[in-house]
């Protein structure tokens, strides 16, 4: 595709996917979809209601028993042909998500590629659902566990990575036989319509997939349903805490709830400086801040003034040359923010970190857009000094590219600071010492960490972690954890006269 190619051209009037077809949504109600950094219009996404829940519960669970007999074998081929698919739209899709969600390009395609290695590794299902055994446990008796699905299971998916978060939890789901339904984020609903297109090239059986759209109505139905057996669910620690785990928990179901997050970053007076700075930029201001695993806080360890103001000088220098514009063009480096709403909720957090006290010294609200783009929902780079742990923008996710700077004395109060914080999601630490950084790994409370990685995101392969209020749940997503929650172990101790 030649730069800035749109592959969206008209706007498209959504339809739920329910037992092998797109069907029309029983409300009347429909939201807008709008591409963030050109306010164009793009879609129109029925609000669904429990009469649509019901439509999938029903597709579901008439399809999973002839699914679950389907052999684990012939069901990876179904995702076999599914990566191919997904290859051969790769650019397409990638570009999808960069115009619904404002990511720039790059970022877009990283997007999907973690996504389609979801589905690589589903395919080897035949090995990971593999159970074990063992041969006289006593005299003439044997014993073994064997791994079995449960039924229909849903995804309640958020609306910062809508291609890839779906695919952390259904290709899993639905290879080890179960069969599901996905909610996409009313906000950003293209990438998973453009994935159900390819899902139904794929031609997988009617009712083992299934999508409808909607909102707080669709995910309480979704939650209440006695039909389903499990939720994963991936957004704000409010939801996933007070709302989808204990909701879906008080109705018998299984839960995997990936939360907010409050992620420090740590550099050493050893790091690796240049590398360092880059790869803090990529953290903080990558997707426009607007992930879990982004940097929030930088903390600079040691009282070396001078290492302090010359680390300092390199950051603001490189967050105020990032460039700004439609994620489409390759020579952006940042896009807009989501939609509106999240701008202003942005720069509510800029303001109050400075009643608070803490000293802007790069202002992320006055900004420079390559191209002629309304400014609706583009915000600059943003940084704070002289910033406490006491303070709002060091405790409270902001979700967007605001970077709050603390001074630690020692790597012994670094992993305290950390530790006493609510969330556990990610943190990362940049030295030449691997004495410290085995010191950091092993004592601080955080689910994913790196090691000079400033995104330590993990592989498809690898369940993606969380601790304190970053999770709520036994088993994450992606990998042995995915195979593990949407399986049931079967214990049979046998003997033969």
């Amino acid at each position: 595709m030649s730069l800035l190619e749109e592959p969206l051209k008209e706007v498209a009037r959504l339809r739920n996917y329910v037992n092998g077809r797109w069907t029309d949504s029983t409300t009347n109600v429909y939201r807008d979809v709008v591409n963030p950094a050109t306010m164009k219009l793009l879609a129109k996404v029925p609000i669904s209601g429990a009469e649509d829940v019901d439509r999938c519960v029903e597709a579901a669970a008439e399809a999973y028993p002839r699914w679950r007999r389907t052999t684990p074998l012939a069901r990876s081929r179904y995702f076999f042909r599914l990566k191919e698919l997904l290859e051969a739209h790769f650019e397409e899709l990638s570009r999808v998500c960069t115009m619904e969600h404002g990511k720039i390009i790059d970022e877009g395609r990283g997007e999907t590629r973690r996504g389609i290695e979801n589905v690589e590794v589903a395919t080897g299902i035949p090995s990971l659902m593999m159970g074990y055994n063992l041969e006289d446990i006593s005299l003439g008796i044997d014993e073994y566990v064997i791994k079995q699905p449960l039924g229909v299971f849903a995804c309640i998916a958020p609306f910062n990575f809508p291609f890839m978060v779906p695919l952390w939890f259904m290709p899993y789901a639905v290879a080890t036989g179960n069969t599901y339904i996905v909610k996409p984020s009313p906000w950003t609903p293209l990438s998973q319509t453009k994935l159900f297109e390819l899902i139904d090239e794929a031609g997988f059986p009617p009712g083992v997939v299934n999508m409808v759209h909607g909102d707080a109505d669709v995910v309480s139905a979704l939650l209440k349903h006695p039909g389903i057996k499990g939720i994963s669910f991936v957004g704000s620690t409010h939801i996933g805490r007070d709302i989808v785990y204990k909701e879906a928990a008080a109705n018998g179901k299984r839960v995997q709830a990936q939360c907010g997050a409050k992620n420090f970053l740590v550099v050493m007076p050893d790091a690796v400086i240049d590398a360092s700075v880059s790869a803090l930029m990529s953290s903080f201001y990558g997707t426009t801040g607007q992930r879990c695993l982004s940097g929030a806080n930088l903390l600079i360890v040691g009282e070396d003034n001078e290492f302090y103001n010359s680390f300092l000088s390199k950051v603001v220098q490189a967050a105020s040359s990032i460039r700004i514009g439609y994620g489409l063009d390759e020579s952006v480096q940042m896009g807009p923010l989501q939609a509106e709403v999240r701008k202003k909720g942005v720069t509510s957090y800029i303001e109050k970190g400075m009643q608070d006290g803490a000293k802007l010294i790069l202002d992320g609200r006055a900004f420079k857009i390559l191209g002629n783009y309304p400014e609706n929902c583009f915000l600059g780079t943003s940084i704070f000094e002289n910033v406490t742990p006491d303070m709002a923008i060091a405790k409270e996710e902001i979700f967007g590219p605001v970077m709050s700077v603390l001074r630690v004395r020692d790597l012994d109060e670094t992993i305290e600071m950390i530790n006493r914080g609510s969330y556990g999601n990610s943190t990362a630490i940049f030295t030449s010492s691997g004495k410290a950084s085995r010191k950091f790994q092993y004592e601080v409370q955080c689910g994913n960490v790196g090691i000079n990685v400033g995104i330590p995101a993990p592989m498809a392969f690898f369940p993606f972690g969380g601790m304190k209020d970053s999770f709520f749940g036994d088993l994450h997503g992606q990998g042995r954890d995915a195979v593990d929650f949407f399986t049931e172990k079967k214990i049979v101790v046998a003997r033969w006269f």
